[in-house]
């Protein structure tokens, strides 16, 4: 590689940034990252940067908070050091599920009977969540202002996120390697190709799932979940729900889940972009086993796994027995994850996306074309 171009790494995702480095054949740039007593973070960048193409790596879990500010101080600090361009590589974004305007679970006003409802006259429910910060706009302005030039990442969960950026971003799609995977690597798919399902545990991600079960020549399935407002057969209509009625929680609230598809005697593979608390998985692999799918295999781009999330899964799996195998990338550290998952009785398997940014990163320095990243990946 040109010795213009630098990678300089935040804490987040050390084994990562080496991954990438290596491809790259080259040194990742020296920095000094330190925290004071009471957690502020002071950051010092041992080498010239100076007319540079810099690469600021950094993944947006663990203390997101924390990691989020260390990424925008190695920015800012590349930036002073009078660097030619930075490019901040995320490969899991943060606050990307915090695209949209939230609405209230009750939503619009409800209402069931004569069209003479005095629900028709509630005009102050609107169905927003009122005074609700719009993050997008925010985290984007906070990069761009530290002195970002550009963004690479993978797999938004929003993908209109891309939207609240004025300057480039490219993000990269896990998609070709967990279909290379699939092909090569699952031996019921191979086998018995017929039977195989790709299956979206909601409806966000059917579109992602859909161009994965199409690529590979298999059917399609979804799961429908949705929640309602819980109404006693023997009341015929309701009042308006207020905005500040206090006798509204989540306990009359039912949320139920319905498959389309068949999934009966099924290879299926369930494909989602994250798992965090592991709630939805757990619900939508129950739900398959409910209708009798024979193997189930899920795979999961960013696998974040919060608080208990995996001795949750662990626990669900050994009771139900609902996994047969969990793939995931490393988007995110997944070392202590896999261990546990081992431990726990569930196979699992990691898969490397260091490839797809060196090969992006490669290109972007080139002035290359990255387009055919996004359909086919990088071998």
């Amino acid at each position: 590689m040109s010795g213009d171009i630098v990678v300089v790494g935040g804490t987040s995702h050390p084994d990562l940034i080496k991954s990438i480095c290596e491809k790259l054949n080259i040194q990742q740039t020296k920095s000094n990252i330190k925290n004071f007593a009471n957690g502020e973070t002071s950051i010092q960048i041992l080498e010239s940067v100076r007319e540079k193409d810099v690469f600021v790596i950094q993944s947006g879990c663990g203390h997101v908070n924390d990691n989020f500010m260390q990424l925008l101080i190695l920015i800012s600090s590349c930036k002073i050091a009078s660097c030619n361009r930075i490019t901040v590589v995320m490969p899991y974004f943060c606050y990307s599920r915090q695209a949209d305007i939230p609405f209230l679970a009750n939503g619009a006003p409800k209402m069931a009977g004569n069209s003479d409802s005095q629900a028709l006259n509630d005009f102050s429910n609107s169905g927003n969540k009122l005074f609700v910060s719009q993050n997008g706009t925010l985290i984007a302005n906070l990069l761009t202002t530290a002195g970002a030039d550009h963004v690479i990442t993978m797999d938004l969960h929003d993908p209109q996120f891309q939207g609240f950026f004025n300057i480039p971003v490219d993000n990269l799609h896990s998609r070709p390697i967990l279909e290379d995977y699939i092909k090569w690597e699952i031996d019921d798919y191979k086998l018995d190709l017929d039977n195989c399902v790709i299956v979206s545990p909601d409806a966000g991600g059917a579109k992602r799932a859909t161009k994965i079960a199409d690529s590979l020549g298999v059917s399609f399935a979804m799961i429908h979940k949705e929640k309602k407002i819980k109404i006693p057969e023997a009341v015929e209509s309701v009042a308006p729900i207020k905005r500040n009625d206090s006798s509204i929680n989540v306990s009359k609230y039912v949320t139920t889940t319905m498959l389309v598809g068949d999934v009966n005697n099924k290879i299926c593979i369930m494909i989602d972009d994250l798992v965090d608390t592991g709630y939805t998985m757990l619900r939508a692999a129950k739900l398959l086993k409910q209708q009798k799918c024979k193997k189930l295999v899920i795979v999961i781009t960013h696998g974040i796994f919060s608080g208990d999330a995996v001795d949750r899964i662990i626990e669900a799996n050994k009771q139900h027995n609902l996994i047969d195998k969990l793939i995931v990338t490393n988007t995110i550290p997944q070392n202590e994850h896999f261990q546990q998952f081992t431990a726990g009785g569930i196979d699992c398997k990691v898969l490397d996306v260091s490839s797809l940014f060196s090969e992006a990163i490669r290109r972007i320095h080139n002035g290359e074309s990255i387009s055919s990243l996004f359909e086919r990946g990088y071998q």
